[in-house]
């Protein structure tokens, strides 16, 4: 049995690290260069740029994911509940 609010809790804390990590990449202004990176490694074309770090957006960037992570957390210990009783 998994408890749903704290599978939603922890989902939803390292959803919310992974996008502090990002942030911080991008005030660092370290962001572009590790996306193009990544995009090369794959063989692809980076057709994304990365805006200058913006504090209110950061924080609504890592608000959201923290609460969509949540969500997706609790509806997987549910549907994990269901199949598993």
């Amino acid at each position: 049995y998994m408890n749903r609010h704290k599978v939603g809790l922890a989902l939803g804390a390292f959803a919310g690290l992974v996008h502090i990590v990002w942030e911080f990449l991008i005030f660092l202004g370290w962001a572009q260069p590790l996306m193009d990176f990544v995009t090369n490694l794959h063989s692809l074309n980076n057709l994304y740029t990365v805006e200058p770090f913006n504090l209110g957006q950061a924080v609504g960037l890592i608000v959201l994911a923290s609460i969509v992570g949540y969500i997706v957390g609790f509806v997987f210990a549910t549907i994990f509940n269901k199949f598993h009783k």
